[in-house]
């Protein structure tokens, strides 16, 4: 189960009548137990509590307390020597009314309404194997929210089959970002009233929802009808209460799906939560998936903590802001020209995804300007921050949509933030209709021309995202004369991996290179056109790289080819793993790396301890494997230096796969023990001891043939190896076909 599905199954709990004696047991479920899990703990062969409750072992305790007694039987939890036996993760205690739980290694806890536990059910996703950070413990509602549109989204395809094909699927998707909009418009004021979009939907259409479409139709079209034009448009009266929001969000077709009435029940539902609580940088990063068929499945995982970024953020440029304010002081002149040269910053990712670095470097930026306003005595003062200083490109249609969307929410948070809400709607719509993200190939894009530097004009511009036309008018950036800033996290993609595409993509960067770039990661293409970008200006820029980038094979193919521009690195983040929300993710071992062409002193490697704090010293320089030190790169040698052994290709299998086997694969042998040591062995290779597997392999010594192929899935699996091998079409391959005979060992 994913983080969705949990919040689903969790809401769906509370929803039912409380039973006392079923509550644990329908508890686990909720997180993803199996049923032959709940069987043994029902039986008492797995329950290990001490005093009538459930003890699940290395997870939870739970106690279902008498009625008013739920804070003194969590008590009764804690103190209990099973509990600390156990090594239980979690202890819970309810009564049906009130509910109460604490995790056992931080202490944090939880007290609220029974009713409102889901609303918390981000504190216990460790129980399903899902490792999370506090903005999401503490705020389900991007979760929630995502499951619902998901809901609807699915639905709707389902009934409007032709909305799914490419053709209609970015209409689809800009139908879903028009909804996104007004579900928090109406949640905050922006729509003259609360809840103004789902009540007028829910009056209006009939309950069978023959005319829901049409109802939300006349909707979109009162939106992107301006004032001075509302008089010729004969808009129904119920309609003519919308405001006109233009910026392109409501432009175009106002053409709508049509719902059943199980879509019209979920739009309810949808409208009914408290969009105010949405954070747009974590929403951003999961609703994404729900537009993509093959990403679906992974729906709620995709997050990238606000911690993670900053790692990228702080050292790239936000550090150095909030050290010339400290500065500063209250020198009203000194703080001046600081918010000056903030207003003209550029932020640019040039695969932004839905817009996560953007959205926090947007947010950081507007804390050190809301504090230097405060000093100058200043604090209602607008923004000098234009959102339009913030540009992005996605090679996909609804995230680079939702990070628009993103964007346009956080300014008006901070708004209400900073400046409070009557200031915030004042200024809010209409919506302005200038792009800027990008919808494209970035590694197919002129960058220049997205993001210019100082000086230039933008000379090209993509379909804009709320469909203004190719050739609109120029966007310049607002203030001119700024630093650019570029950032990111591209997609990774190492050897093997890659996708046709993405092949073509890096042999037209590396065309005239004269690198192979077979061993490149993909991420390796984006390290190329950045230090491209910045050598037109002394522009810096740092990314999310996987940290083989740094490693090996890699180092002597792509950094003479970065380091041949003048840049140097200035920060890294040493090897560390970025995880997500997947159960049991192990998350991909990344760095993150700093380039500037700016001669710097004192040059930074971050490094997480094994306490998991972040540690930092200066160096005068770093070179291409993050080691303070001279650019020395490791040459591939087909000899070696001294007098020693040559270094072969290793231990390979050349097996089909058939040798190798999970944990449950080898249980599926049914070896007993004897045979299990005999022809088994446990194996480490670079996957397992990165990602932590257990995996193991067939070890079958000449002596032990016979034997082993009287085991009818050891026979079957050398059988599978014979023949993988015969049809190789390398000679070698085929003559170790019959040595399959002889010798079967790994």
């Amino acid at each position: 189960m994913n983080a969705v599905e949990i919040e689903e199954a969790v809401s769906a709990l509370a929803e039912r009548p409380f039973e006392p004696e079923e509550f644990p047991y329908a508890f686990l479920q909720a997180f993803g137990n199996k049923e032959t899990t709940l069987r043994r703990l029902r039986k008492g062969e797995s329950n290990r509590s001490d005093f009538g409750g459930l003890l699940q072992t290395s997870n939870i305790h739970i106690k279902v307390a008498e009625p008013g007694a739920v804070t003194t039987t969590l008590a009764a939890l804690r103190a209990s020597p099973a509990t600390a036996r156990a090594k239980a993760k979690f202890i819970l205690a309810t009564d049906g009314d009130a509910f109460e739980a604490e995790d056992m290694m931080s202490g944090e806890t939880v007290v609220c309404a029974y009713r409102d536990f889901p609303d918390h059910f981000g504190f216990f996703l460790a129980l399903a194997g899902i490792s999370t950070v506090r903005q999401i413990r503490e705020n389900a509602f991007d979760i929630k929210a995502t499951g619902r549109l998901n809901r609807l989204y699915v639905e709707l395809l389902k009934d409007n089959p032709d909305w799914a094909s490419a053709e209609r699927r970015p209409d689809m998707n800009h139908f879903m970002a028009r909804l996104i909009f007004l579900f928090f418009a109406e949640n905050t004021d922006i729509l003259n009233g609360e809840s103004l979009f789902t009540a007028t939907v829910d009056q209006m259409s009939a309950k069978d929802s023959s005319n829901t479409h049409e109802v939300i139709s006349e909707l979109f079209r009162a939106m992107k009808t301006s004032s001075k034009d509302r008089a010729g448009a004969k808009l129904p009266r119920w309609a003519d209460a919308f405001p006109y929001v233009n910026g392109g969000l409501f432009a175009g077709s106002a053409k709508v799906p049509r719902f059943s009435k199980i879509a019209r029940s979920y739009l309810h539902h949808i409208g009914n939560l408290d969009w105010k609580k949405i954070n747009p940088d974590i929403f951003g990063s999961m609703i994404q998936a729900v537009a993509d068929d093959e990403e679906r499945s992974a729906l709620g995982m995709h997050y990238t903590s606000v911690p993670n970024i900053l790692k990228v953020l702080n050292p790239l440029f936000l550090d150095d802001l909030r050290e010339k304010r400290d500065e500063a002081g209250d020198n009203a002149r000194k703080l001046l020209n600081l918010r000056s040269r903030m207003s003209r910053i550029r932020v640019f990712d040039p695969a932004c995804g839905s817009g996560n670095f953007l959205v926090i470097a947007y947010k950081e930026m507007r804390a050190i300007e809301a504090e230097i306003n405060r000093r100058r005595g200043e604090p209602d003062r607008r923004s000098d921050i234009p959102l339009t200083n913030f540009r992005g490109i996605e090679i996909r249609d609804f995230p680079a949509e939702i990070a628009r969307l993103a964007l346009i929410i956080a300014e008006y948070q901070c708004d209400v933030t900073y400046r409070g809400q009557k200031e915030a709607l004042k200024d809010f719509l209409p919506l302005d209709s200038q792009n800027w993200i990008t919808c494209g190939n970035a590694l197919r894009l002129d960058w220049l021309s997205i993001c210019p530097p100082s000086g230039m004009g933008v000379k090209r511009h993509a379909d804009d995202l709320f469909y203004s036309p190719l050739d609109q008018a120029q966007i310049d950036f607002e203030n001119e004369g700024g630093e650019t800033y570029i950032c990111g996290n591209p997609p990774y993609s190492g050897k093997g991996k890659k996708t046709p595409q993405e092949v073509d993509d890096l042999d037209l960067l590396f065309a005239n290179t004269g690198v192979k770039h077979g061993y490149i990661d993909y991420v390796g293409c984006w390290f190329l056109k950045a230090a491209e970008y910045c050598n037109v200006k002394g522009s810096a820029f740092a990314f999310v790289t996987t940290n083989s980038l740094c490693q090996g094979h890699q180092v002597p193919l792509i950094w003479p080819l970065i380091f041949r521009t003048g840049h140097k690195i200035f920060f890294a983040h040493t090897s560390f793993k970025w995880a997500n929300l997947a159960r049991n993710n192990a998350g991909v071992t990344v760095a993150i790396i700093g380039l500037s062409k700016e001669d710097k002193a004192n040059r930074k490697i971050y490094a997480i301890g094994e306490d998991f704090r972040v540690t930092s010293r200066g160096v005068t320089n770093i070179n291409a494997y993050l080691i303070g030190g001279d650019n020395v790169i490791v040459e591939k040698r087909s000899q070696p230096i001294a007098e020693l052994s040559p270094m072969d290709l290793g231990n390979m299998p050349y097996d089909g796969g058939n040798l190798l086997l999970t944990r449950q694969e080898a249980s599926d042998l049914e070896l007993n023990e004897i045979q299990r040591l005999q022809f088994t062995r446990r194996i480490f290779g670079s996957k397992e001891f990165i990602n932590n597997l257990e995996r193991y392999c067939l070890w079958i010594e000449d002596r032990h043939l016979t034997e082993a192929n009287a085991i009818d899935g050891i026979r079957r699996r050398i059988e599978a190896v014979r023949a993988m091998r015969s049809k190789s079409s390398d000679a070698g391959g085929r003559a170790m076909a019959a040595r399959v005979d002889t010798h079967s060992s790994y």
